[in-house]
């Protein structure tokens, strides 16, 4: 109560901070006179004299009204469009680091230019980050002629280009991309094995597009690069008869968490099944020998029985596809981990992909952290405001809109059933389509637009539907559900980017109907002109039929996607209409609703086909909603928890791969890790504070052996008085330096110090990608300890630092146990592009998100380097006379970079005859 009085009196700290930051608008717009009054080129040279400031030591903050004020004539006159004072207000919000809300249609787009033009002067980067490719390429298009107008480079970062080409993205002022492809150019970067091979540059600033939906809805699934295991096919289909054959009373379901438990006496019985089918490696189902078979099995019965057919996934060309809950999308390419997508495809009798190992992985949350200033805009962030603050330290800045909006927001109506709830919307369209009102419904299924594509079938409505299967055509349907009677059904409006104009869209429409004729045709403009007279009449008609009608067919479980779909009514304040339809039977109901008494309620005092409707039902909805975004926060935050764990490891043995790339030697590295080898050998077999007789002799003489290849005359040393254990560490550190120094000398000094860096990257690499495997296991069985009233993620740090101290006792061990034994003999002088772009394991990998080939080499013909042997052997086939002949004789041939030379060689052509012509 106090807190609405103080409100209504003094406006609330969003309202404050708004209009603390009308000041700095009104010194843009007291700068525009000036800044009109210049010429074009003089407006382009204003670039030049910002840096120039900069260099003088001025700050991006003492600039940017005079840069504010540059951009705003810029686009005015490349574009025709001027930014309105809130457009400006947004544009400071996204350069002090904060999200931007700002509503449907309110030209986020362009206010990202101001904070991108600003922070881009620089010359440090600037990485616009977008939630597609399509919007990528789109806004890096249309928004780079301002950009190259006032003189900035401008790149794309997506799917399937080359190397030179990311590079060279990375390296422009402003780059544009998706969140997977920033993220996973990333990871690929730490994989490399040259410095010069990545592609980004230190990170500065980005702004995030659709914020919430990258940086709150995806952020519940971490970026995966992996690569094959072995195949188990047979595994994952004889489970999968034997779920597919059980009763539901061998089992419990709980839908909130997507999680099914077998009963006692399902326990009992499967573990029979099992055993009839000689599955088990014992008779007891939860010895450790079935692991592996418990935890198929627990995903197969998942995959039967909680995930559905058209609304968690769909079957195309022969492939099980993931849909996106939030988006309604396909995310071709992206599988379930853990053999869960394994298990599906096995229900659905199409082949079976092998699982993947994990080679390197990064949280959403902890990617885009890094950044030393991040910002975002997007239609809907309050509601996630905490968790913006908690993960990210970024406020949720309101920004007004520019004209007041018109749009009515009914309250819900409440049916008994589906069939009555169809019904209705059915009819209702029916209404608005008569009348000519656009109407734009949402549903938040496949299964669910279609079961209402046939409800208007029956009515006789003509209707598009928007929905994965549709995906091709998403753009050209979005951009004319705004035209006289026309009805839109959509799986989900979250990052659409495309607005919807009443009327239709002028653009479309010429690309679609116009596309046939020349530029040049003297008709073309008299059709132009033709197709805007009939979008702004149909427009007029539309506005007075009350705008676009906005049908949500059910409640989504978080309020930001309901919201997304209202707002999509009601654009520069155009009138409008939503109203939401909701019944029973919707999940989020029967999930997460009130308790039984409401449900009694219902069904006791409504008829069928009879609506009720109530602000009281409309709260509990939204407490619902509240309950589950709470959960989904849970969710993340436990994700952020244990990657916080891992992300301190990364760091570290990524800063240490940095630091062995740009060395011109690592000898002495290597050395080091040699003497700790030694110390901890003898450590081991003779334990301070021990007496001799207790030293295991035996064992220190044959892990030296093994280790170094000698046989040092330890039994003579101890016969000696005092022979201490630093005393042996000594002695055997000087036979193995001895050897090594005698080793060294036969080789050409730049041929060894290119060994030396080859193995330490290429076991590190090996080591890293064996202890993310472990960390993976210890984080599904870690959640057991709490039955022994310990916390699962202190135990996990406190296991994972443990198993991190022993991957790099491992790697010095290794790394020391190659370089001594291994012969090696250099077939000629070291290659000059000394080190391979990748491990050969990864060439054929498939994004998880993209769906596209994202790694370096596309062949994925030749295999990982195990031994030092066939890692020496490459450096051999990549200094063949082949690869340093700067003369190409195929240069004219359509050869692909990554096949085998036509030379013979026995390298890939861009590291041999190609290099030439690739640099």
């Amino acid at each position: 109560m106090l807190n609405s009085l103080a409100k209504s009196i003094f406006g609330s700290s969003n309202d404050r901070y708004v209009k603390s930051i009308g000041k700095i608008v009104n010194q843009i717009n007291a700068l525009e006179p000036q800044i009109q009054a210049l010429s074009d080129e003089e407006l382009k040279a204003q670039t030049d004299k910002f840096r120039r400031m900069l260099d003088d030591g001025a700050k991006l903050d003492d600039i940017l009204p005079e840069a504010f004020a540059t951009v705003r004539e810029a686009s005015v006159r490349v574009f025709g469009m001027r930014h309105f004072d809130v457009q400006m207000v947004g544009g400071v919000v996204l350069h002090r680091g904060e999200i931007a809300e700002m509503k449907t249609g309110e030209g986020k787009t362009l206010v990202a230019t101001l904070a991108t033009y600003l922070n881009a002067i620089e010359g440090k980067g600037v990485h616009v980050v977008t939630v597609n490719d399509y919007l990528a390429r789109r806004d890096a298009e249309w928004m780079g002629q301002l950009y190259r107008w006032l003189g900035l480079t401008v790149g794309v970062a997506v799917p399937n280009m080359n190397e030179y080409e990311k590079r060279d993205a990375y390296n422009a002022d402003i780059t544009y991309g998706t969140n997977n492809e920033f993220g996973f150019d990333y990871l690929r970067d730490n994989m490399k094995h040259s410095r010069e091979d990545m592609v980004q540059r230190p990170f500065n600033f980005a702004i995030v597009d659709e914020v919430d939906s990258i940086l709150i809805d995806e952020a519940r699934t971490p970026l995966i690069i992996s690569g094959p295991t072995e195949d188990k096919s047979d595994l994952y289909v004889a489970l999968d008869e034997v779920v597919k054959g059980i009763p539901e009373d061998w089992f419990e379901k709980d839908e909130k968490s997507k999680n099914i438990q077998l009963t006692e006496d399902g326990t009992e019985e499967i573990e029979k099944l099992l055993i009839e089918k000689g599955l088990l490696e014992t008779d007891n189902l939860y010895d450790v020998e079935n692991t592996q078979v418990v935890h198929h099995m627990d995903q197969a019965l998942k995959a039967v029985h909680m995930f559905k057919k058209d609304t968690d996934y769909i079957v195309k060309d022969d492939k099980v596809v993931i849909i996106d809950e939030f988006t309604g999308r396909m995310m071709d390419g992206r599988r379930w981990s853990n053999g869960l997508h394994q298990a599906v495809e096995a229900k659905e009798g199409v082949k079976i992909e092998p699982e993947n190992q994990t080679m390197a992985s990064i949280t959403f949350q902890n990617y885009f952290r890094m950044y030393p200033k991040l910002s975002g805009m997007t239609g809907t962030a309050a509601t996630e405001a905490a968790e913006f603050w908690d993960i990210y330290k970024m406020n949720v800045v309101e920004i007004p809109t520019n004209v007041p909006i018109r749009r009515i927001d009914e309250e819900d109506e409440f049916y008994k059933n589906t069939l009555d709830k169809f019904a209705a919307i059915a009819k209702a369209i029916k209404e608005k389509n008569e009348i000519g009102q656009p109407v734009l419904v949402g549903t938040v299924s496949i299964e669910k637009s279609e079961l209402l594509s046939q409800f208007l079938e029956k009515e006789g409505v003509k209707h598009e539907v928007l929905n994965a299967r549709q995906h091709e055509r998403e753009a050209h349907i979005v951009a004319q559900a705004g035209r006289i009677g026309a009805v839109t059904i959509a799986t989900n409006m979250a990052g659409r980017g495309t607005d919807i104009q009443l009327g239709g869209n002028v653009d479309f429409r010429i690309g679609d109907e116009l596309s046939e004729m020349a530029d040049d045709d003297p008709k073309k403009q008299l059709e132009i002109d033709r197709i805007k007279a009939e979008v702004e009449a149909e427009k007029q008609k539309v506005l007075e039929a009350g705008g676009l009608f906005v049908l949500g067919t059910e409640r989504h479980e978080s309020r930001r996607i309901d919201n997304q779909l209202r707002g999509r009514s009601g654009r520069q304040g155009d009138p409008g209409l939503s109203r939401f339809y909701l019944c029973l039977e919707d999940d989020l109901l029967r999930i997460f609703g009130p308790d039984t008494l409401f449900a009694k309620m219902m069904n006791s005092n409504l008829a069928d086909g009879e609506a009720i409707g109530s602000k009281w039902l409309s709260k509990a909805i939204e407490t619902a909603q509240k309950k589950v975004e709470a959960r989904n926060y849970d969710v993340r935050k436990q994700v952020v928890q244990y990657d916080d764990v891992m992300n301190d490891q990364r760091k570290v043995i990524y800063e240490q791969r940095a630091e062995i790339m740009e060395s011109e030697s690592v000898d002495d590295v290597v050395v080091d890790m040699r003497h700790d080898t030694v110390n901890s050998i003898v450590g081991e077999a003779c334990p301070p504070g021990s007496y001799p007789e207790q030293w295991d002799i035996d064992g220190l003489k044959e892990k030296v052996e093994e280790v170094f290849g000698i046989t040092p005359p330890i039994d003579s040393w101890l016969e000696e008085d005092q022979v201490e254990p630093e005393i042996l560490e000594e002695r055997i550190r000087a036979e193995t330096d001895a050897i090594m120094e005698k080793k060294i000398a036969e080789q050409e000094p730049g041929f060894w110090r290119h060994v030396e860096k080859s193995v330490l990257l290429e076991r590190l690499d090996y080591h890293w990608k064996e202890h993310l495997a472990t960390l993976d296991a210890l984080r599904q069985v870690v959640f057991l300890r709490a039955y022994a009233q310990k916390q699962p993620i202190n135990e996990y740090k406190q296991e994972a630092f443990g198993l991190f101290e022993k991957m790099l006792d491992t790697l010095r061990e290794d790394t020391t146990k190659i370089l001594v034994k291994s012969e090696i003999r250099a077939a000629a002088p070291p290659p000059q592009q000394a080190l391979p772009d990748l491990p050969d394991f990864l060439t054929g990998h498939i994004d998880p998100f993209t769906g596209l080939d994202n790694s370096d080499d596309g062949d994925g013909s030749e295999q990982r380097p195990e031994t030092f042997g066939s890692l020496a052997g490459s450096a051999r086939a990549a200094a063949s006379p082949g690869g340093s002949n700067t003369e190409n004789p195929y240069a004219g041939m359509d050869i692909s970079r990554n096949a085998p030379c036509p030379c013979g060689s026995g390298s890939k052509y861009k590291h041999c005859h190609g290099a030439a012509t690739v640099a």
